[in-house]
């Protein structure tokens, strides 16, 4: 891909796929409460979060500096077990808490991606089934010690250590796990906004 975009998010993980694919782009963040109204799905979480992180990038583009139509992307991931959206935790025992109730068990990981360029927009979600092994404790304070997982939803990273020794299996696209679908999104680029 030739054109550049604009990424509406500071995630390392999201730049690290964006850059693996070879697309050339910028970070542009404007900061946003990462909220969703009362009563809304929660499959349709992800994508509103996208959608206002993606608003309130476009609202600050400089024409400047970009030209007219330049897209925007922004995603959003969250980790769902029991019908309950896990965040990002604020604290060590938050964090073990999270880990002790993915242990042994199956969640889904959905992120909401957001492409617009002011005159267009799409906007999807992608799933994937995530299932760990048990985790001793042992493990799970380890992880949480070692590699302070408070920027992730969910408490874990699943390219880190918790990852490669803790999952079972996926069903879906890894990368949707690491926090972007990087294969949906870029065939979207090259359809919907060449």
């Amino acid at each position: 891909m030739k054109k550049k975009i604009i990424l509406a998010s500071r995630s390392p993980r999201r730049k690290q796929l964006l850059e693996w694919a070879e697309i050339d782009f910028d970070i542009l963040v404007k900061e946003t409460a990462e909220t969703w109204p009362e009563g809304m799905a929660i499959a349709d979480v992800p994508v509103h979060i996208a959608r206002q992180k993606a608003l309130a990038a476009l609202g600050t583009i400089t024409y400047e500096r970009y030209e007219h139509g330049v897209p925007v992307l922004a995603a959003d991931t969250v980790v769902v077990i029991d019908n309950d959206i896990l965040g990002k935790p604020v604290d060590r025992e938050e964090a073990i808490r999270m880990l002790k109730r993915l242990s042994g068990r199956s969640h889904s990981v959905i992120t909401g991606v957001v492409i617009m360029d002011g005159k267009k927009e799409v906007a999807f979600s992608d799933h994937t089934e995530v299932e760990f092994n048990v985790l001793p404790m042992e493990a799970i304070e380890y992880y949480v010690e070692e590699y302070k997982p408070y920027d992730k939803a969910g408490a874990y990273a699943i390219q880190e250590w918790i990852g490669v020794l803790g999952i079972k299996c996926i069903h879906g696209d890894f990368y949707n796990v690491m926090g972007l679908p990087v294969n949906r999104v870029v065939r979207t680029l090259i359809s919907d906004f060449p």
